[in-house]
Order: C-alpha cells, then structure tokens, then sequence
C-alpha cells in the first residue's frame, strides 16, 4: 500500500512536496511548528460537552446526539476517523430517534485543530447525509479552514503510520 494512502486524489506535486517531507524527516516538524497545541478532551465527558458546545453555536435546530466517545474501534485502514450513527427504535406507538458520534481514540493526541475539523465533520452529517456540496460548505460555515485542516490531517496521518514520532 502506498505510503500516501490518504492522499489519493490530490495533485501530484502536493503528493511530491509531502514524500520529500517524509524522506527528509521534516514532515513532523512541519506539522509542529504549524498545529503546536495538543487540545485538553482528553474524556468521553469533555468531547461530548465539546461537541455539544459546537452543536449549540452552528447547528441548533439539529437533532439531539445521544452519545458521543472516543472509539478504540474506528478503523482507519478503512479510513473512518468519526463516524455518526443514527438509530430509530419502535417504543410503544412511538419512534424514538438517536444520533450517536464516535472519533478515533488517536485525536485525543491530536493537535486541537484535528479534533475540532473532525467533529465538524460529524456534526455536518447530522443536516447532510452525503459529502455533497451543501455538505461541505456547512463544514466550511463551522470551521472556514475545512479544506486545509483535512489535508493536513491526512498529512499528520501519514507522518504517524511512517513512524516519526
């Protein structure tokens, strides 16, 4: 498998800047000096309250979210860095509705900006279902640097599968 597995699609000279990078050792540092702060959610408790915080301010006429935590699960051979469930239960005569989101256990070493890209991410499923377009611009209303935070977090990816920690 290729080394810049998270990449496939961008141009190639993206794709070269990235490998000379990772071949001199300066893609850790890069990413360093641009993204310096670890973020504090460090418990299932702390993200929910982080997500709900930013469900609050972009997304108040959502649907609720039931749960959200930290999942050892994800797999991200798969690429699934965060994913939001939506169940539906029969009680009674009733339809009870839950969304659930889950983040990789790896973001709570990630830089802030990582985690709050992701959840943004997962809070946009919540009005879209599919990466369409009025997907991604409700990702670009809750964090502007959308686009260059997801690059950079494919990035970050690459440089922790190459082992340079």
């Amino acid at each position: 498998m290729s080394p810049l597995k998270y990449l496939t699609g961008y141009p190639p000279h993206l794709l070269d800047r990235v490998q000379t990078l990772l071949d001199q050792g300066e893609l850790g540092p890069m990413l360093a000096r641009k993204y310096p702060q670890r973020h504090a959610v460090q418990t299932d408790k702390a993200l929910y309250d982080y997500v709900s915080g930013l469900k609050q301010q972009y997304l108040k006429n959502a649907p609720p979210i039931a749960k959200v935590l930290y999942d050892n699960a994800l797999d991200l051979v798969g690429g699934t860095l965060g994913t939001n469930t939506f169940a539906a239960r029969v009680q009674g005569n009733k339809l009870k509705r839950k969304n659930e989101i889950r983040i990789a256990t790896l973001f709570r070493e990630a830089p802030a900006e990582f985690l709050s890209m992701i959840v943004v991410h997962e809070l946009a499923h919540l009005k879209e279902k599919d990466h369409n377009k009025a997907f991604y611009q409700l990702c670009c209303h809750m964090e502007p640097d959308y686009h260059q935070l997801e690059f950079d977090l494919r990035v970050w990816l690459i440089w922790r599968e190459a082992g340079q920690t």
